[in-house]
């Protein structure tokens, strides 16, 4: 699948809401933690499929919002998995040339977990290579809430009027803050939705389902395939086709 990607024509953001690590460690008889501890070679596979291929920024849909209603010890064992993993996956990441950030309100996240982040995050400032986020604490409802709050506080010191709002100002003040939109989604385990995950930076995005794919048995054939169904795609961006094409012909010319 590999060979039919056109690299002059990929991603140049692809996001993933990795699902169905629970019920993949269910179908085994084993507790749901078990997907989770499964599920970091999918992560791996999918960072460096993305880093050899040379997408620029991939967000990964790690913990939301809505996750902490899940039971205690779960979400324990998540924190310590997330702490364990970007320990462990550190020099790799180097090695790649990956640079680690961070989307979300991380402050609701464990001293442990803030610590190792701010770490791996600060190692890996000077990489030019793929830009790997982490979407922590993070739902699409809560970024645009604190998006507006920010906008408001400008109307209330006086430095901007309502007016003068615009999507400009509203994407600058997103966590995703100077990051282009997302072209790819991808999602596992089923669900044909995206649950709350960058609502604003997926107005245009290409979404992709797996219908009969759980998050741990992701590899790097699996984003193979959704790059190849991108680019078969024409993305029309409220235009015809007509229009997409010859403005393709004209980029083509000049």
């Amino acid at each position: 699948m590999k060979e039919l990607i056109d690299t002059g024509n990929l991603p140049k953001h692809i996001a993933v809401i990795m699902d169905g690590n629970g019920r993949w460690a269910q179908n085994q008889g084993a507790a749901r933690v078990f997907g989770h501890r499964n599920a970091i070679k999918a992560v791996r596979e999918v960072t460096e499929g993305c880093a050899e291929l040379g997408v620029s920024f991939l967000t990964l849909y790690a913990f939301s919002t809505e996750n902490w209603g899940r039971p205690e010890y779960e979400v324990r064992a998540l924190m310590e998995l997330l702490v364990q993993s970007i320990r462990n996956e550190l020099p790799t990441m180097q090695k790649n040339n990956v640079k680690l950030d961070t989307i979300g309100d991380t402050d609701s996240l464990p001293k442990s977990c803030r610590n190792q982040l701010a770490e791996a995050i600060d190692e890996t400032r000077s990489n030019t290579g793929l830009n790997l986020i982490l979407a922590l604490g993070y739902s699409g409802k809560w970024d645009l809430a604190q998006a507006t709050r920010k906008l408001a506080d400008e109307v209330k010191a006086g430095t901007l009027l309502p007016g003068e709002i615009n999507e400009e100002m509203i994407a600058a003040q997103l966590s995703t803050g100077q990051r282009p939109d997302v072209d790819l989604m991808l999602r596992t385990g089923g669900d044909h939705r995206i649950s709350n995950f960058l609502l604003w930076q997926l107005a245009y995005a290409e979404l992709y389902f797996y219908e009969n794919l759980f998050w741990p048995d992701f590899r790097r054939e699996h984003l193979y395939e959704a790059i190849v169904s991108f680019q078969n795609r024409e993305r029309r961006f409220g235009k015809t086709g007509d229009q997409v094409k010859a403005n393709s012909a004209k980029s083509k010319t000049t």
